[in-house]
Parts: structure tokens; C-alpha cells; sequence
């Protein structure tokens, strides 16, 4: 059995998305995601931020493309790998995840989805003009 290196990370799009094709014609889009999580440093919680790379291939790439928008958050499963590269006389890693499954779950803010049933006007309707206001029980 060979050794893997699975991701599941769930955060928000620090981007919107940019979909392109190999010059052999298949499809790639490539996010980033933002996490962000608290560590108890001294007396303080301090927030710290991790910044991934997503690479999606072929036709799940092509079809979400265009709802990977800054923002919103979004699940992704899939499997890890660091390039390494030198710069500078430094050596650089950068870790990537190769997504296997993306899901949309949140909106891209929760001030936005209250703004948005504020904004929808509420179903209305005329009672019926048989309508009666004796219920019979």
C-alpha cells in the first residue's frame, strides 16, 4: 500500500476563480481557499490565518467555475502535495491540493443572505372572493 496524503479544509475563497485550458484542451481551476483557526498564545487567543492552493481538473472544474466567487465558502476534498523550488539561494515550498470533490456551502457572507430576504418581497394573496371569515370549528 503506497502512503497518501489526504485534505478535507473548509473555508472561505480568497479570489474568484480562474478556470483555463491545457494546450492539450483539458480544464483546469485553479482557488485559493483561506482558514483560519485560534491558538492560545501567552494569556491571548491569537487568529491565525493558512492560505491553500486548489487545483480542480476536468469537467467538476468546468461546472463550478463560474459559483467560485471571493467570499464564499466552499468544502474541498481532495490530495496534498508540496513543490519545493529555489529563489533567491532559498529553498521554497509551497503545499497544493489536487481537489477531488468541491462543494458550496455557505453564502458569501451571512450579512448578505439576511439583506437578500429583506430585499424579496413576501408572497402575497388575495383571499378568494368566496372567502368567509366563520370557521366551522
Amino acid at each position: 500500500m503506497s502512503d497518501l496524503a489526504i485534505a478535507v479544509i473548509v473555508g472561505r475563497l480568497t479570489r474568484d476563480a480562474e478556470l483555463k485550458y491545457l494546450s492539450s484542451g483539458q480544464a483546469v481551476c485553479h482557488f485559493s481557499i483561506a482558514t483560519s483557526s485560534r491558538r492560545k498564545k501567552g494569556d491571548q487567543l491569537v487568529e491565525e490565518a493558512s492560505f491553500w492552493d486548489v487545483d480542480y481538473w476536468g469537467k467538476g472544474g468546468e461546472g463550478i467555475n463560474q459559483y467560485l466567487t471571493k467570499g464564499k465558502q466552499i468544502a474541498v476534498e481532495g490530495s496534498m502535495r508540496q513543490d519545493t523550488w529555489e529563489q533567491d539561494g532559498q529553498t521554497r515550498r509551497k503545499t497544493l491540493i489536487t481537489a477531488n470533490t468541491v462543494q458550496l456551502i455557505g453564502s458569501k457572507d451571512s450579512a448578505s443572505v439576511s439583506e437578500q430576504k429583506e430585499r424579496r418581497p413576501a408572497p402575497q394573496s388575495a383571499p378568494p372572493d368566496n372567502f368567509t371569515d366563520d370557521i366551522p370549528f
